[in-house]
C-alpha cells in the first residue's frame, strides 16, 4: 500500500505574482493549487499576502481554491504605494507547521528566504524551492540549484 506524502507549500504571493507578470502572463491560482496537489502532494498551501480591505474578493477566491491565507498588515506609503512584507510570517509559519508536514515547498525567488531554505535542506524537510522566474531571482540560491524548480515553462499549464 502506497502512502501519500503530506507536503506543505509556503508561497510568497508578492514575489510569485510580480515575477510571473514580469514574464507577461498571469497565474491561474486555481490551476496552480491543483498542480501543487497533483505534482508535489501538497496537502496545505499557505499564501502570505498583505491585507487590503478592497482585495476581499481576491482573498475569497483564493480560499475557495484551497489556499490558507496568512495576512500581513499593510502600510500606506507617503508616495501612495503599499508596503506589506511577508518574509517574517512565511518563515515563522514554516517553523510553526514544521512537525505537521513531511516536506516543504517554498515558492519565491527572494533571497531573504535563503536561511529557511538552507535550514529545511539540512533537516531533510525541503521538497523544493520553486522560483517563478529563472531570469530574476537571488544569487544566494545558487548553492541549492539542484533543489530549484523554475516556473517559466509552466505558462501553458498554469496561465490564464
Amino acid at each position: 500500500m502506497k502512502t501519500h506524502a503530506n507536503n506543505y507549500a509556503f508561497i510568497d504571493s508578492q514575489n510569485l505574482n510580480l515575477s510571473i507578470r514580469d514574464q507577461g502572463w498571469v497565474l491561474d491560482f486555481a490551476r496552480f493549487r491543483i498542480y501543487l496537489a497533483d505534482k508535489y502532494n501538497i496537502t496545505k498551501a499557505f499564501v502570505f499576502i498583505g491585507y487590503l480591505r478592497e482585495n476581499e474578493p481576491l482573498y475569497n477566491s483564493l480560499r475557495k481554491d484551497g489556499y490558507s491565507l496568512i495576512f500581513k498588515p499593510t502600510l500606506l506609503l507617503p508616495e501612495g504605494g503599499v508596503k506589506g512584507n511577508v518574509d517574517a510570517e512565511l518563515v515563522l509559519y514554516a517553523m510553526i507547521e514544521y512537525a505537521n508536514y513531511d516536506k516543504a515547498l517554498i515558492v519565491t525567488g527572494d533571497g531573504d528566504f535563503y536561511c529557511l531554505v538552507e535550514y529545511l535542506l539540512k533537516q531533510d524537510k525541503l521538497l523544493n524551492l520553486m522560483i517563478p522566474n529563472k531570469n530574476k531571482y537571488s544569487a544566494l540560491f545558487r548553492p541549492v540549484i539542484r533543489h530549484i524548480i523554475f516556473m517559466n515553462n509552466l505558462r501553458k499549464l498554469l496561465g490564464h
